[in-house]
């Protein structure tokens, strides 16, 4: 038996968030975190027991360390990090924004280390690996990235283990919309659970129905199809069945950022203990939820108690209800 539950791989950078609200150019005061939706959901897996291995490269740099000190503090197996002595590792500048407006992000990536991985960095153990969690972002960064998502959720696939993908579309990294949407299908035709937020889901599928955008990943050979629908909630289908799933209800909303990390999170950790896809799906908005009311792309993410405690707290209501 594999000792990794989990195996997530991408970019993680280092981020600076502004202390107060206002154009970027203006501010004074930034705090250090870190930022990548792959590591979000890797941190958030980790954060409710899973056994989470991390495969990325980072520069030999100060920020390097701290991204993989932050995701190692975490409980995030970080071994398979290379440290690259060639290139840097990424950075953002993040704004503050109030009333739970969505942030200006300004990313500096190009050419840094992550985007320099390949298939070489793949080794067997990684393998062993019970679930592949993928998104959209590595194949974004570099030819060789790309070609690493294709060889790893194949070989994942063929080796009989569960594969989840996330889009995260970030269009301002493709060359030009007909390849992004051509590539990023390729990659989600390789799972098994698809994730796509609605407006991901018509841009990559031409459809404008939660129907009929899962039943197009259904018929590449998808076993589940979940889409985020904001505060509605979420839709799953499945050959089986289909049904929307309503939003868990929030008094107030500081941080969008990461909330469809969150819901992943929430959706893979329920499949993986073999709960159903609508109770998985509920687990995701609630994740998702949490996600949103912390400032920051991770804080909000709960441990196992948290996520016992609310789901405890759901059977009572539903109980006396």
């Amino acid at each position: 038996m594999s000792e990794i539950d989990i195996l997530s791989f991408g970019e993680t950078m280092t981020m600076l968030v502004a202390e107060q609200t206002g154009d970027l150019a203006q501010v004074r005061h930034f705090e250090k975190r870190i930022a990548g939706a792959d590591s979000n959901v890797a941190i958030g897996l980790s954060r409710l027991g899973f056994k989470v291995a991390w495969l990325s490269r980072v520069g030999n740099d100060s920020m390097g360390r701290f991204v993989t000190d932050s995701l190692q503090q975490e409980g995030v197996d970080c071994s398979h990090v290379t440290v690259d002595a060639g290139h840097p590792t990424g950075f953002q500048f993040k704004s503050l924004e109030l009333e739970g407006a969505d942030p200006v992000v300004e990313y500096f990536r190009r050419g840094s280390a992550a985007s320099h991985l390949s298939v070489n960095d793949i080794v067997p153990e990684l393998l062993k690996a019970r679930h592949l969690h993928a998104t959209g972002i590595p194949a974004a960064l570099s030819d060789t990235c790309r070609e690493l998502s294709h060889v790893l959720m194949t070989q994942m696939r063929d080796a009989g283990r569960s594969v989840s993908f996330d889009p995260n579309l970030r269009p301002s990294l493709w060359s030009n919309r007909a390849t992004m949407i051509r590539e990023v299908n390729r990659l989600a035709s390789l799972a098994h659970w698809v994730m796509p937020g609605m407006a991901e889901g018509e841009l990559l599928t031409g459809y404008d129905t939660p129907g009929d955008i899962a039943k197009f990943y259904l018929d590449m050979g998808v076993e589940a199809v979940v889409i985020k629908l904001g505060a509605k909630g979420a839709y799953y289908r499945t050959q089986l069945n289909e049904a929307f799933v309503p939003g868990v209800p929030v008094a107030k909303v500081i941080d969008t950022v990461g909330a469809g990390d969150g819901f992943a999170v929430g959706v893979i950790s329920a499949l993986l203990e073999n709960l159903g896809i609508a109770e998985a799906t509920a687990r995701g908005n609630w994740v998702g939820s949490q996600a949103v009311q912390s400032r920051g792309d991770m804080e909000g993410l709960p441990t196992r108690a948290a996520l016992h405690t609310a789901e405890l707290n759901q059977t009572t209501r539903r109980q006396t209800a």
